[in-house]
C-alpha cells in the first residue's frame, strides 16, 4: 500500500513567513484557504481551486475563538488535526498552517475591526459577536500569509461578501475567489456540522435546499419577497425544523433588502436548527 502523503505543518508566524518568502523569491505565485479544520469534501475542493489558481497552496487549520459566542459550540467545535493534515496532502496542499491560540492573539492585544453594513442583519443579528472576529482573523492571516489568490466557499456567503469588502477597503493585494457550494447526493451542504446530525435530522436537513431553490425560483419570476420568504419559514418548519433564524432573499452585492427581484442578480438565505444543530445555506435566485 502506497505511503501516505505528507503536508509540511507550521505553527510559528515566523516559519509560515519564511517558507512563503522562500516560494515567492522562487517567483512561486501562492494561493490560501483558510478554515477552522474538521475539513470535508468542500474544504478540499477549496484548496484544489487554489492549486489551479497558484504554484503553492497554503491552508490554515485554525478554531478562531474570537469568532464564537460564550454560548456557542467553541469547545466542542470537531477537531481532527492528524486527518485534516492528510486529507490536505491528498488535495495537493504545500503547507498547513496550525497556530495556537496564543500565537495568533497576543494576551495584551486591544485591536478590534468592525466591517459595517456588510455584516448587518441576517447571520450578523443572529450572530452579532461572528463577523468581527472574523474581519480580524481573516485580517491576520492574509497580513501572515500574504497570498496572491484566497478561496472561500459561496456557503457562507455573507462571510464572502464581508471579506470581500474588507480586502477592497483595506487594500489588500489578495484576489478573493468564491466557490460555488458543495453539496450531498442529496443537494445538503457540506458543513463540519452535519457530523452532529442523527440520521432522522439528516432527513429533514436535506429539505432545506430544496425549500429555498422554490422561493428562489417564486422570486425570479417577480413574486413580492417578504411572503416568499414567510412561505419559506414556515415550510421549514413544517420540514422538521425546530426553529428558523432567518429566510431572506437579498441583493447578492451587497446583501441589502429589496421587494420584488428586478434587475439586481439576488441571492436566498436561511439560517436553521435542528435540535442544537444550527445549519446555513444559501443559493443564486
Amino acid at each position: 500500500m502506497a505511503d501516505t502523503p505528507l503536508v509540511a505543518i507550521v505553527r510559528p508566524v515566523a516559519d509560515l513567513r519564511t517558507t512563503v518568502s522562500a516560494w515567492k523569491r522562487q517567483g512561486f505565485t501562492v494561493g490560501f484557504v483558510p478554515t477552522m479544520g474538521a475539513l470535508h469534501d468542500g474544504h478540499l475542493a477549496l484548496v484544489r481551486e487554489a492549486k489551479e489558481r497558484a504554484d503553492r497552496v497554503v491552508a490554515s487549520v485554525f478554531v478562531n475563538p474570537t469568532q464564537f459566542a460564550a454560548h456557542e459550540d467553541l469547545g466542542a467545535y470537531p477537531r481532527q488535526e492528524g486527518r485534516d493534515a492528510e486529507l490536505l496532502a491528498e488535495a495537493g496542499c504545500d503547507l498547513m498552517f496550525a497556530p495556537s491560540v496564543e500565537e495568533m492573539y497576543r494576551p495584551d492585544a486591544t485591536t478590534t475591526i468592525s466591517v459595517g453594513a456588510p455584516a448587518e442583519g441576517l447571520e450578523g443579528a443572529f450572530r452579532p459577536q461572528m463577523f468581527g472576529g472574523v474581519a480580524l482573523v481573516v485580517s491576520k492571516l492574509l497580513n501572515q500569509v500574504q497570498p496572491d489568490v484566497a478561496v472561500f466557499g459561496e456557503k457562507d456567503f455573507q462571510q464572502l461578501i464581508v471579506v470581500r469588502r474588507l480586502v477592497r477597503d483595506l487594500d489588500i493585494p489578495t484576489e478573493i475567489i468564491g466557490l460555488p457550494t458543495i453539496r450531498d447526493g442529496h443537494g445538503l451542504a457540506l458543513s463540519s456540522r452535519n457530523a452532529y446530525l442523527s440520521e432522522a435530522d439528516l432527513a429533514v436537513a436535506r429539505r432545506l435546499n430544496g425549500i429555498l431553490a422554490e422561493a428562489g425560483a417564486k422570486a425570479a419570476l417577480g413574486d413580492p419577497v417578504a411572503p416568499l420568504e414567510a412561505e419559506a419559514a414556515q415550510a421549514l418548519l413544517a420540514a422538521g425544523f425546530d426553529s428558523v433564524d432567518y429566510v431572506a432573499i437579498r441583493r447578492t452585492d451587497d446583501l441589502s433588502a429589496f421587494e420584488t427581484v428586478a434587475d439586481a442578480p439576488a441571492r436566498v438565505l436561511a439560517a436553521a436548527k435542528i435540535g442544537r444543530t444550527r445549519l446555513i445555506d444559501n443559493m443564486a435566485v
